[in-house]
Order: structure tokens, then C-alpha cells, then sequence
């Protein structure tokens, strides 16, 4: 806290940052909104890219939020009010994000069941194991662990 008659000076180039990074928030909020239709009518590759390019700046901006609330500047100055309002909306999206998570790994683990009593699975990509084999450890460890 400043002293009375003491003046503290501010960082401008962490302000310009701040303004640099909504400016370039915007851009792609507007550029995810155009082709959000476009995905929509697009082959399965189309929706993969979209979807993955989706998540990589999902993580980038849940990253940054997350710096952002380690950041002194912000710690001493942002008012409860603002920081509950970011709690209620990453809720909201964790809580959508979790409950999509488990209807699509369990929508396709049935269907990758249902293909494999079919004789269906791209033998390209599927492993195939006989009776005798050992069971070998997973190939992807979960991904997150509590």
C-alpha cells in the first residue's frame, strides 16, 4: 500500500501487454465464431482440426489464467467479486467439459466393443491379441491423477 503522498507507478508495458493479449483474445473469438458453421458442414478431418486447434487454446488461456492468479499484481488487487466470476464460469466449464468426457469415452468404448465382436475394427490400427498372450501394460496411462 502507498504511503499518503507517496505515488507508486504503474508498469505501463505490463498494461499494453494486457491490452495486446484481449486484442488478440478477440480476434480469435471472432475467428472461432466464422467458422464455427463452416466445421459444422465440414468432413470428419475438418472437425478434428477445428476441435483440436479448440483445445490447444483452451489450454494456452487456462494456462494464462492460472499464471495470472499467481501474479502478485493481481493477487493484491483484484477484488473478490472478479475473482468469483471467473470461479463460477471455469466451473461451468469444467463441469461441461467432465460430463462430456464421460459420455463420449463411454460412447466410444461401446462402440469399439460392438465393432470388435464384429469382426470391424481397422486391423491398420487395432491390436489384435490371441487367448495365450500376456497382458501388456496400457498404452496411454491416465491423464490425470489425484
Amino acid at each position: 500500500m502507498s504511503r499518503p503522498g507517496e505515488i507508486r507507478v504503474i508498469d505501463y508495458s505490463f498494461l499494453k501487454q494486457l491490452e495486446e493479449w484481449v486484442r488478440v483474445q478477440k480476434k480469435l473469438l471472432e475467428t472461432f465464431r466464422e467458422t464455427a458453421n463452416r466445421v459444422e458442414q465440414g468432413d470428419r478431418l475438418d472437425i478434428i482440426v477445428a476441435t483440436r486447434a479448440a483445445f490447444q487454446h483452451m489450454i494456452r488461456t487456462i494456462k494464462a489464467f492460472d499464471n495470472w492468479l499467481q501474479d502478485p499484481v493481481i493477487i493484491a488487487h483484484v477484488p473478490r467479486e472478479m475473482l468469483l466470476e471467473v470461479w463460477k464460469v471455469m466451473y461451468n466449464v469444467l463441469s461441461q467439459l467432465l460430463e462430456i468426457d464421460i459420455k463420449h469415452t463411454s460412447d466410444v468404448r461401446q462402440l469399439l466393443e460392438e465393432l470388435a465382436k464384429e469382426g470391424k475394427l481397422n486391423p491398420l490400427v487395432a491390436t489384435v491379441k490371441t487367448g495365450g498372450e500376456e497382458e501388456e501394460s496400457p498404452r496411454r496411462p491416465p491423464t490425470m491423477m489425484i
